[in-house]
């Protein structure tokens, strides 16, 4: 069920692809870093032609929900993306080197109910990690656009919201937060896609 474990790149594909930071350092020190890697995620989806679904800055790992609209393979976003934000993070700390931990890795989404559950996942990030109590809480995620309906320069949110009718935004944060206390549900489905 859900995703397919081989690096497919196909136009209208759907991804989930997160990296972590080398030897699990962080790679956002500070508020300027998560600014710079989300205007950096919106220059380069309008140049690769991606639509960005959801998105979860972590101190030490990132998760993206993206769709490929052509035939140009995702890795050339993530590549130009990651190598644009390496090279600002070196040269702000002083440092030479990889700042991600090898390959980003990816999901190719193969079933919406995947997709959906995926894009929960994703927007609790910071509660499972224990950074927040709640998801709305923190700033680095697309999770307080979703259920404020702020306007997005980079989330195109309406596939995920076309999942529920009436008030869609108070829909979605009931079904993200139908899942507290109990996370294990998620880390499940989540992890016997891998």
């Amino acid at each position: 069920m859900g995703v397919s474990k081989y690096k497919l790149y196909y136009k209208d594909a759907y991804y989930h692809i997160y990296n972590r930071g080398n030897a699990k350092e962080d790679i956002f020190i500070d508020e300027m870093d998560y600014r710079v890697y989300l205007k950096r995620l919106e220059l380069y989806k309008d140049r690769h032609n991606v639509t960005i679904l959801c998105y979860c800055l972590m101190p030490n790992h990132i998760h993206l929900l993206i769709k490929q609209n052509t035939e140009k393979p995702i890795y050339k976003f993530i590549q130009s993306l990651h190598t644009s934000y390496s090279m600002y993070f070196n040269k702000k700390c002083n440092k030479v080197g990889h700042i991600f931990q090898g390959r980003f890795m990816q999901k190719n989404i193969i079933h919406d109910e995947y997709l959906l559950h995926l894009s929960r996942y994703i927007h609790l990030n910071p509660v499972l990690a224990g950074i927040v109590n709640r998801a709305e809480d923190y700033n680095w995620s697309s999770y307080s656009e979703y259920i404020n309906n702020t306007s997005s320069k980079i989330c195109e949110k309406d596939l995920i919201l076309s999942f529920f009718s009436g008030q869609r935004e108070s829909a979605y944060k009931k079904f993200v937060e139908s899942l507290k206390p109990d996370f294990s549900n998620i880390q499940n489905l989540i992890l016997e896609e891998d």
